[in-house]
């Protein structure tokens, strides 16, 4: 990531830098969080005691390494505003996060899962000229195991399920209803607090993937809602994340949105690096998220 990239939002690959990224060494953490006084990374594999964190780029920026970290390592960033206090947030850019009401990151790593889509991803259009039909789909209702109202079938049977089905209905694209985690069923994913963090609801981000992969593996196209305009205003995650308005505008009269949520501030670079797109073709990713979620776009 480049900082004069990420400072004008013109960055599309700030979440390779930023969040927990496992390495032969172990796993790093680094957070954007300009205002803090200072940063401690609280996780499962230091019994949830505080690791301090060295100010590191241009100093707005925080980071550690921890060698016992690894895939499935739960985790919070302690955000200090003060010398004294602090609030422990989940990650902005972290890749898994534990079902709610829990609130934790969880380490996960993006090269987990291999592909095997190549022949669509040769012969993807941009349907301009053929025939283009959607099934949009919420993936908590679509089918459910059991009468339960958190009684989800996973991803991966969601593919067993959800592809013969719009197969037979003859539509050849599906667009799934925000995944991104969010804290309240009722908001259906339009709420979110973890953009880059598949919900986990329905399970992890390699099941995620192999969702995908068996949909391009049966000629159907996937496409991604995503909400970037505004954001839950629990406290665990962006909402005044570093004690100041970092991800939302400053101004009361338009940072709360009609339904009570954080309104982004996409005006600033900040913003708009966090929650970037770009135009691509067929069913190649939008979205910075969508890009983490499956593979770099072309």
């Amino acid at each position: 990531m480049e900082l004069l990239d990420f400072y004008t939002g013109r960055s599309f690959d700030a979440y390779k830098y930023l969040g927990a990224h496992v390495e032969e060494t172990g796993t790093v953490f680094r957070t954007f969080a300009p205002a803090a006084q200072r940063v401690a990374l609280i996780a499962s594999c230091t019994g949830w005691q505080e690791l301090p964190m060295e100010r590191t780029g241009d100093g707005n920026f925080w980071t550690c390494r921890v060698a016992e970290a690894a895939p499935g390592t739960m985790y919070k960033y302690r955000i200090y505003t003060t010398e004294m206090d602090f609030i422990d947030h989940c990650d902005p850019y972290g890749f898994g996060m534990e079902l709610r009401p829990n609130t934790a990151s969880i380490v996960r790593r993006l090269d987990g899962y291999t592909f095997s889509d190549g022949g669509w991803m040769r012969t993807r259009t941009d349907c301009k000229a053929g025939p283009l039909n959607i099934y949009e789909v919420h993936l908590g209702s679509f089918k459910k195991p059991g009468a339960a109202p958190d009684s989800w079938y996973t991803y991966r049977e969601i593919a067993e399920r959800l592809v013969p089905y719009v197969k037979e209905q003859g539509y050849n694209y599906i667009e799934i209803m925000p995944l991104g985690e969010y804290p309240s069923d009722e908001s259906w994913g339009y709420q979110a607090t973890g953009f880059f963090s598949p919900t986990a609801r329905y399970g992890t981000l390699d099941e995620l993937k192999y969702l995908v992969d068996a949909c391009h593996r049966s000629g159907i196209g996937v496409l991604l809602d995503f909400v970037p305009v505004h954001f839950a205003v629990d406290g665990y995650a962006l909402a005044r994340y570093d004690g100041t308005a970092l991800y939302e505008y400053p101004h009361a009269d338009v940072g709360s949105s009609e339904w009570g949520s954080c309104n982004s501030c996409t005006r600033a670079a900040r913003c708009a690096a966090f929650c970037s797109r770009r135009r691509t073709t067929g069913s190649r990713n939008s979205t910075s998220t969508a890009c983490a979620w499956t593979r770099s776009a072309a």
